[in-house]
């Protein structure tokens, strides 16, 4: 039987494994795949401690710098030198990139708030490997397979944490993701209640109107754009790219938060998405 790389992590907010992240750490095991996991508290040592635990060897451990914060296994570690410029999250974010390259898959056990787990995603997904994600306030699990839903995931997320994530991706880990279809060697089998908890329906035509509505009576341009962008990327920036005749790229940078697209953009992207602005009279005195 043939073995893969598996990439582990999360967010250092989780320090406990629930019943099915334990489950598919198992189901690792018994196919004898090589785990890499970082070096960090939460996750990181959660899942060196269960490894550990099950004397289980063939793990690497990751580190940015010199030697690692958590070894628990006394297992081979992979150092890596970040850029001399890199300094807090970018400087741990080093290793985190290099273990996503090296990996076949990821599984990710998420507090549904860490944008470096979010990050990890991204960074497998753009590489053409299927992302588990583990959801663990949620109980939900998710596969992320392809751009399109990484594109429905991100929708979901709330302005928070997209702001912190365009904030620390860099412009290359932006870019278009490689489609990919792969069957998931981490899937166990799901009762009918985690199907039904991964299927959850997509926001109505009219959901996503309401939305841009929405935005729109704050009267913040930076609002109605992100609003904008959100949809886009659910919908799928390739397929607004054909409708619109804009650039992919260019069209991933304008339309966020801290982006200024043209008005005639705007109007192209909300005629692409099914979407028109409509003026009305307004009473002296009252807000538009």
């Amino acid at each position: 039987m043939s073995t893969s790389t598996v990439f582990i992590g999360g967010s250092r907010d989780v320090s406990r494994l629930s019943t099915e992240v334990r489950d598919r750490l198992n189901n690792v095991i018994k196919s004898g795949h090589r785990v890499i996991v970082g070096d960090a508290n939460g996750v990181d040592k959660a899942v060196q401690k269960y490894l550990s635990a099950a004397r289980y060897d063939n793990v690497t451990v990751f580190c940015s710098g010199d030697r690692p914060r958590n070894n628990l296994g006394h297992w081979r570690t992979h150092n890596v030198i970040p850029p001399k410029s890199a300094k807090g999250f970018q400087f741990y974010a080093a290793k985190d990139r290099e273990m996503a390259r090296e990996a076949d898959f990821g599984l990710m056990i998420w507090d549904s708030k860490s944008v470096g787990t979010v990050l990890n995603i991204l960074r497998l997904v753009r590489g053409g490997k299927i992302a588990v994600l583990i959801n663990v306030p949620d109980k939900s699990t998710i596969n992320i397979k392809s751009r399109a839903q990484w594109d429905e995931f991100l929708v979901r997320c709330p302005p928070k944490l997209l702001a912190d994530l365009r904030e620390r991706a860099t412009a290359d880990e932006w870019e278009l993701m490689t489609e990919n279809a792969q069957a998931s060697l981490l899937e166990t089998t799901l009762t009918e209640e985690h199907a039904e908890k991964e299927g959850a329906v997509a926001p109505s035509d009219d959901d996503l109107a309401a939305t841009v509505n929405a935005a729109l009576t704050t009267g913040d341009p930076a609002s109605v754009v992100d609003a904008l962008g959100n949809i886009a990327r659910a919908r799928g920036m390739t397929q607004v790219s054909k409708d619109t005749g804009l650039a992919r790229e260019s069209l991933y940078r304008s339309l966020t938060a801290d982006g200024n697209p043209e008005f005639a953009t705007v109007l192209k992207v909300m005629a692409a998405l099914g979407l028109r602005l409509e003026a009305r009279r307004t009473r002296t005195g009252e807000a538009a």
